[in-house]
């Protein structure tokens, strides 16, 4: 009895001391960035290393991170980039998926890379070029002042959301790897699908449409088949829309005509009028 209590109280013990843990900051924090790319999610996970007075990039030993020498391109088990669909990469076509970033960094040029066995976590030695789904060259942006702890981010979106850059900044460099994505292929699946059950659906086609440059008889095809149905001709939210195509379809009259049909709407509508009054003049006096 006196035995059994003995091991009891010992696994108490045990127990105890194993949840009795202390936990401290790492040496490199985990960071993480994501932005919307189009329609593709883009995700960076990482640890961020900190200069602490080295030397990180140089020529020779003295050097925390070699010109010349591969580097995991963060901390601890590397750094992990993640598409939810397929892009381009510098102009090379990358499958939606998480892959390792590796860098061998350069005076003049950096190599970028993307990994697909994520198993290999920092293990450089064990770097397999088989393994190796994307390489390129980028050229290295000098900084005037350092930046102390190493960080990615997705920069430079363009206006249309169709190109971004992959940016790496560390010490005294930055680099930028372009990306580009195709949502059109997507959104033209959704317009054939959706507007076959909600009539709403015609005014986004108009609008993605009109938008882009594309066939401007389809837009005023699609934003006359929803201002058709019930009451939705009385929303002068949309019949401007309906003005600014026909505007830019060269239609000025008829444009003229809808912008001034949309402008009276706007001016009694009970819950304000959106700002709508003065977009619809200025369109009327841009014809």
């Amino acid at each position: 009895m006196k035995k059994t209590l003995l091991n009891a109280l010992a696994l108490l013990f045990i127990i105890n001391f194993a949840h009795a843990q202390i936990t401290i900051p790492q040496a490199s924090s985990s960071g993480s960035v994501s932005s919307k790319v189009g329609l593709t999610d883009v995700k960076i996970d990482y640890a961020r290393p900190k200069m602490k007075g080295r030397k990180i990039f140089g020529e020779g030993s003295d050097f925390l991170q070699p010109y010349g020498e591969i580097w995991r391109s963060g901390a601890n088990s590397g750094s992990i980039i993640n598409f939810s669909t397929d892009v381009e990469v510098a102009g090379q076509k990358v499958a939606a998926g998480e892959y390792l970033i590796f860098t061998i960094p350069g005076k003049d040029s950096w190599q970028f890379m993307l990994y697909s066995d994520l198993s290999l976590g920092g293990n450089v030695e064990k770097y397999d070029k088989a393994n190796e789904v994307l390489s390129t060259t980028v050229t290295p942006i000098a900084l005037s002042q350092p930046v102390q702890t190493l960080t990615f981010n997705i920069s430079d979106l363009s206006e249309d959301n169709t190109t971004a850059a992959i940016e790496l900044t560390w010490a005294d460099v930055a680099i930028k790897v372009p990306m580009k994505v195709d949502f059109d292929s997507d959104v033209m699946a959704q317009i054939e699908k959706n507007t076959k059950v909600n009539v709403r659906n015609y005014v986004t086609a108009a609008n993605y449409y009109f938008e882009t440059g594309r066939d401007l008889q389809q837009a005023l095809t699609w934003i006359n088949m929803y201002l058709a149905e019930g009451k939705n001709s009385e929303q002068f939210w949309h019949l401007h829309t309906k003005a600014k195509i026909l505007a830019k379809m060269g239609n000025k009259k008829e444009a003229k005509l809808v912008a001034e049909d949309s402008m009276s709407k706007a001016k009694v509508y009970e819950g304000g009028d959106f700002g709508y009054i003065k977009r619809n003049e200025d369109l009327i006096k841009s014809l």
